[in-house]
């Protein structure tokens, strides 16, 4: 029998597979996270599994996101992703959404699942899952990843502290993977430690992370835990969510890569690209110039504020956060292109635009 081991432990037995079996939980990212969360938790048996990522699989990505393979480059993360989880277990049901999360869907789709997991390194997106959960009164499990040290916590559990409650903050600058760097193996425990807190909840045992922080040192095994107070008792209504997270999302504005490579031509057009320089594809633009996001705001003199610019990124996600900062500063035409560089190649590939 597929679960016997772990029915066999009191703590769980059939009623507790039965509780597996009908729980239906959302993982918000298929990164690095994401790939050490989703087998365990299709393994346990979680009944209907969500996985929401619009980001297609990279080679530097298979460093740490170890569910996908070589030949998968290229492809959708959440697709694949959901791939693997049913080849594990095709007893379940995997729903894959190819979409990012934002102000529109948080809210039909938190309101679905019973728990969700925060599998993402974007700062923005965390006071987002952390917003909606507290409009639908769903619980989130926090992780995230510093260099050789991981955070877990669990947000809103039972009318417990929240996200804001341990970072009320929301400007504060927090750096990413991409930024600061990661072993593959500090999001394997991190996000293990986030599937334990699920199967916790599910099955009503043990201590659930509510009102505490973990903090774990890779390098020298240090675990410590921190107790947290909830401070932030605003409630949020479904009016003030959409009112403040939509303000937000307005100002990104989008175009197509086919549109964007049409203006490749405009003396009035600038072409940013917002990745590392070893990132791949290259792609080679008029009027264009590269500055990593990391550095973009101590370098905003090297572009001209009467320029239309049209920023990329690998895959179109950095870039809206380059808007984002533009728009802080005397950069009042600026549009991120969607899908980034894997799309700009897709379209000079089909011949759709020639350089």
């Amino acid at each position: 029998m597929r679960y016997n081991r772990q029915i066999i432990l009191p703590e769980v037995g059939e009623k507790g597979q039965e509780k597996l079996g009908q729980a239906k939980v959302l993982i918000i990212g298929a990164g690095g996270l994401g790939a050490a969360i989703l087998p365990y938790l299709a393994a346990a048996g979680i009944g209907e599994i969500g996985i929401i990522d619009d980001d297609s699989i990279e080679i530097s990505n298979l460093q740490r996101q170890v569910i996908y393979k070589s030949d998968a480059i290229g492809k959708s993360k959440a697709l694949e992703a959901k791939e693997m989880a049913l080849s594990l277990n095709p007893s379940i049901q995997v729903n894959a959404i190819t979409e990012t999360l934002n102000a529109k869907n948080a809210i039909p789709l938190f309101e679905y699942y019973d728990i969700m997991v925060d599998a993402t390194d974007n700062l923005q997106t965390k006071y987002l899952i952390n917003d909606a959960c507290v409009v639908t009164n769903k619980p989130f499990v926090y992780g995230s990843i510093y260099k050789f040290q991981g955070q877990v916590s669990v947000f809103n559990y039972q009318n417990g502290p929240t996200y804001r409650c341990l970072f009320p903050d929301e400007s504060s600058n927090s750096k990413n993977c991409v930024d600061s760097g990661v072993m593959g193996i500090s999001v394997g425990i991190i996000g293990m430690f986030q599937a334990n807190e699920v199967l916790k909840m599910v099955l009503g045992i043990g201590n659930v992370l509510s009102g505490e922080l973990l903090v774990y040192n890779m390098l020298n095994n240090d675990q410590q835990k921190f107790d947290l107070v909830k401070t932030n008792t605003t409630s949020i209504s479904r009016l003030d969510f959409e009112k403040k997270h939509n303000v937000v999302e307005n100002t990104v504005l989008e175009i197509t890569a086919k549109e964007a490579l049409e203006q490749m031509e405009n003396p009035d057009v600038l072409f940013l690209d917002v990745r590392n320089e070893e990132e791949l594809p290259k792609i080679s633009l008029p009027n264009s110039i590269q500055i990593p996001l990391s550095d973009l705001e101590e370098n905003l003199d090297q572009l001209d504020s009467n320029k239309t610019i049209l920023v990329y990124c690998q895959s179109g996600m950095r870039s809206k956060k380059a808007v984002e900062i533009l728009k802080k500063h005397p950069f009042l035409k600026v549009q991120s292109i969607a899908g980034g560089a894997l799309k700009l190649e897709e379209v000079i590939a089909s011949n759709a635009v020639s350089i």
